[in-house]
């Protein structure tokens, strides 16, 4: 072939491969719309198709108009109402929700409909689903775009549809704080909330206060590894930096372009101390501190002087023009009164102001700032810790301990933001693997945070209103890097977007674990450093109705398969197919891991199974553990697995919350028995305390006697503490455990006040 032809050739094949649209993307929208139809046909996108819209969403349109720009290196026409093809932008007044809109994609015209300009802006990110994910990172190389005819009704659960970011533990570029914005948008997340102050940095410019700038917004150094590490290392390294005042206004601008509202946060009283560090006379004893070089919570706290208040309405007169939005956040979490107790003035503005205690006088504090915010125009958001002494009047209450303090706001008529540790806390560990990164403890998976349900069941319908939506925070004492950030963000925040906006009566894991991994396709293009564990195994040792101690393993996602070994290696294509409970036969360590017909998935899962005489046992419990660590039920305290070394959330390791705990063990038969163990998780600084002491109760069938030993437990900083009560060999049915709680956390110890939590592992009988 001559130069000449094979020139041909070439251009001739780019023709066909240039011009031919690939096939549609098949409609596996998140979060799922409220109606989707499927229709046949496609709509062809080129740059032949005119692109309209009303006045009043006008701004969308050229948002998506920029969109094509940047990915496609062409904008759309929009001059000729009369074209053959055209992609129209609709204001319709009959839309009932202020964010809802309608999406209809036929063959020669795409309407979007919407009441208002930020419904119009939903109804694009649904259509730029509908597009290949190979625009995100400029790799399309086709004329056309077939997009698949369909027609979509939708509209948000909820108004408030929020994430949150700290940047005072870590800071992030604004390059990727607009990155995790445009991420938001797509998902249909309307708020951003910046954590900007706490303990360990300052990170707003307040050009009135510049050692703000200058001291509390750099710490000399940084905690390396866990807080419960013994003995705890830092790095040596000063670490900090802020926003200005220039960079806030671009990052609210581009948000405000997405229809994100920004909420600043402002921490008060407590996690002050990177404040008080530069500015001593704003705290209760006018020493100097440090800025924290460590996590956790810290006694110097606001005094609540007229200087102080003079200080932060100052600062608030600064950081409230830059925020259009109606909140404010105050914080008011986790503020230890120890300073306040020890101080004159505080005593005397307790008994001036008829105040019934410190808590009365943080009450106090947080309704003096709301006054005043609330003559700027603007509402306070604070930590559910704001309710203890009395709730300031307008305020909203994001509730983060649980759901009771939400059902207290609620049924007072306050609106509510449900952000619980139990389905919202995105630094916690989201897979049980060993090698998953470190974490600041507890365990939520992404099936978790999906079945989340913000209207608590103690509310009737009418105060279920007050419910506003739910909001995913991401604490960054242990995730340094902005990739580290979108891993553990990402893919929980998806979940998190469809409990939402979605209807929760389209409740389907499956379903949605289906869509996320074709979502998945479009975070790659778009360089997001996601978790991916959807091809992990969960799995589980549980006893059959016939009593056969059984593997028990799943995979959510379709039409995978599950491949074991119990040798110790790791499986292959080659090893044994799981097609249902396996039965155990004595010690046994199985892996597992998802296939397809052609490779392996994911990672191994591993469970090691260790019998002993109390394997598959009826067990009682009193109390049930703590709902949010429930493991796997009482069961799981002898099902011959233990839990992980380091970290207490796993289905193994069971949690109670200042209760003490008897548990009762029945062998079914009498039983020679020699050793009875177990172990206690002791992270104090996750206000988890193993136990001062254990007792155990049996009798002795040989000769009719009950036996009772208690045993002193020492208190130690490491974080296992395992216990064994040694028995002269006896013959007995049933062992009864009492396990009293540590008792109130002391003071200068994080949570103290608060009841300790025990977490229990396996009981091993021998």
């Amino acid at each position: 072939m001559n130069a000449n032809i094979f020139f041909k050739f070439v251009i001739f094949l780019c023709f066909i491969s240039c011009t031919k649209p690939q096939p549609p993307v098949k409609p596996y929208i998140i979060p799922i719309p409220n109606e989707l139809t499927m229709q046949e046909g496609v709509f062809l996108l080129d740059e032949n198709v005119s692109l309209l819209a009303d006045a009043k969403h006008v701004a969308v349109a050229e948002f998506f108009n920029d969109y094509l720009n940047e990915k496609l290196g062409y904008t759309l026409l929009t001059e000729d109402s009369n074209a053959k093809k055209t992609i129209r932008f609709t204001l319709d007044p009959t839309i009932e929700n202020d964010e809802g809109y309608a999406l209809t994609v036929d063959t020669s015209q795409i309407i979007i409909k919407a009441k208002t300009a930020k419904g119009a802006f939903y109804g694009f990110q649904t259509l730029r689903q509908l597009l290949p994910p190979a625009l995100e990172n400029n790799t399309f190389n086709h004329d056309k775009i077939a997009i698949q005819n369909i027609e979509i009704k939708d509209a948000p659960r909820f108004s408030y549809r929020g994430m949150h970011l700290d940047v005072s533990r870590h800071m992030f570029s604004v390059d990727f704080i607009k990155k995790y914005i445009d991420l938001l948008s797509q998902l249909k997340m309307n708020t951003f909330h910046w954590h900007l102050t706490d303990d360990q940095g300052w990170r707003i410019e307040i050009k009135q206060y510049p050692k703000l700038q200058e001291v509390a917004a750099f710490r000399d150094e940084t905690l390396i590894g866990h807080y419960n590490d013994t003995p705890q290392k830092f790095d040596g390294k000063s670490y900090g930096g802020f926003y200005t005042q220039e960079e806030v206004k671009k990052v609210v601008a581009y948000a405000s372009k997405r229809f994100i509202t920004v909420i600043p946060e402002i921490e008060m009283p407590g996690h002050a101390q990177a404040a008080i560090a530069a500015y001593p006379n704003l705290g209760c004893t006018g020493k100097n501190v440090k800025v924290a070089t460590k996590w956790g919570v810290f006694e110097d706290i606001y005094c609540p002087k007229e200087e102080t208040f003079t200080f932060l309405e100052n600062v608030l007169d600064e950081v409230m023009p830059l925020f259009p939005g109606k909140y404010i956040h105050i914080g008011g979490d986790e503020a230890p009164k120890t300073r306040w107790k020890a101080c004159e003035y505080c005593q005397e503005l307790i008994k001036r102001e008829d105040l019934k205690d410190e808590h009365g006088l943080q009450s106090y504090f947080i309704a003096r700032m709301e006054k005043y915010i609330n003559s700027k125009g603007k509402s306070i958001i604070g930590w559910d810790e704001i309710l203890e002494g009395g709730l300031a009047p307008n305020a909203t209450v994001m509730s983060w301990r649980g759901m009771n303090g939400a059902i207290e706001a609620a049924k007072s008529g306050h609106n509510v933001i449900m952000t619980p540790t139990s389905h919202a806390y995105f630094d916690y560990y989201q897979s049980d693997n060993e090698d998953e990164p470190l974490a600041i403890g507890g365990f939520l998976p992404l099936k978790k945070v999906y079945y989340f349900n913000p209207i608590p069941k103690e509310l009737t319908e009418s105060e279920a209103k007050f419910v506003l939506g739910a909001q995913g925070n991401v604490w960054t004492e242990y995730i340094p890097t902005a990739e580290k950030v979108e891993y553990m963000a990402f893919p929980r925040v998806i979940a998190m977007a469809e409990v939402n906006w979605s209807n929760p009566r389209k409740k389907d894991y499956e379903d949605f674990t289906y869509r996320l991994s074709h979502f998945h396709k479009r975070l790659d293009a778009q360089n997001v450093n996601y978790a991916n564990h959807l091809y992990e195994i969960e799995g589980e040792v549980t006893k059959r109705n016939d009593n056969i101690m059984v593997f028990d393993l799943q995979t959510v996602i379709r039409n995978k398969t599950i491949r074991y070994t119990t040798d110790e290696t790791s499986p292959t294509l080659q090893s044994e197919k799981y097609t249902g409970y396996l039965p155990i036969e004595g010690s046994t360590v199985l892996k597992a891991a998802v296939f397809d017909d052609n490779e392996k998935l994911g990672r191994d899962f591993t469970i090691v199974y260790k019998n002993h005489k109390a394997v598959g046992a009826s067990i009682t419990l009193e109390p049930k553990a703590h709902k949010v660590y429930a493991g796997s039920g009482k069961a799981g305290l002898v099902n011959g697995v233990s839990g992980s070394d380091t970290r207490y959330g796993d289905k193994e390791w069971l949690g109670f919350w200042g209760k003490d705990v008897t548990i009762t063990i029945d062998l079914e038969k009498p039983t020679k028995i020699s050793s009875v163990s177990t172990r206690f998780y002791n992270a104090n600084g996750q206000w988890i305390y193993a136990p001062k002491e254990i007792g155990i109760s049996y009798v002795n069938e040989q000769d009719g006697r009950t036996l009772h030993q208690i045993n002193q437990i020492p208190q130690t900083d490491a974080t296992l503490v395992p216990h064994a009560f040694q028995i002269e060999e006896i013959v007995t049915q049933h062992i009864e455990i009492h396990i009293p709680n540590y008792g109130t956390i002391p003071d200068g110890m994080q949570g103290a006040g608060n009841k300790a939590w025990t977490f229990l592992d396996e009981i091993v009988v021998k």
